[in-house]
């Protein structure tokens, strides 16, 4: 390299080493596992979390789903039954939620319509109020499934681990 580009060059390569951080900075996107310990609030259900970035919308395992009218707008009964992985009992709650919206989902067994409500959840130390698709995922491995929309605010999704964190949002009041 001839001798005037090096006069050039160096300082400038060195100002622009030294410029960029060697490490992740404070604010770059955590990495969770694809399944997680999360909570179901406020019923305080600890259960799995599958970290699904084939999904768009978030699903959530429920039962005895029922469409209702209050004050002339449409909501959702319906129920949560599972394992709750802490105290390894099971935690029944009934909630009530207004529709937000249906979703039209389509497999090979025909297409079906899912309510849509929003449920508040803590996972990785976040409280969280995201929409959730309603379905039975009784015949499932993991009672919530968190879609693309949600994995947005949360971080990266490293298919190789598992469990990176806890759902402890005691001290966050979002």
């Amino acid at each position: 390299m001839p001798a005037t580009l090096k006069t050039l060059f160096l300082p400038a390569a060195i100002a622009l080493a030294t410029a960029l951080p060697l490490t992740a900075n404070a604010d770059s996107p955590r990495n969770l596992g694809w399944i997680e310990q999360g909570v179901i609030e406020p019923a305080d259900m600890t259960v799995k979390f599958k970290l699904d970035t084939g999904a768009l919308t978030s699903s959530m395992h429920a039962e005895d789903i029922e469409r209702f009218e209050r004050d002339g707008e449409q909501w959702v009964r319906f129920k949560v039954a599972l394992e709750d992985l802490k105290s390894e009992s099971l935690i029944s709650k009934t909630f009530e939620r207004p529709l937000e919206r249906d979703l039209s989902v389509r497999g090979a067994g025909g297409s079906e319509e899912r309510p849509v409500v929003r449920m508040d959840v803590c996972i990785a130390g976040e409280r969280l109020n995201e929409e959730f698709s309603l379905r039975d995922r009784s015949n499932m491995h993991y009672p919530v499934l968190l879609g693309r929309r949600t994995l947005d605010q949360l971080g990266n999704v490293d298919s190789s681990r598992t469990y990176t964190t806890t759902p402890d949002c005691a001290s966050n009041n979002a």
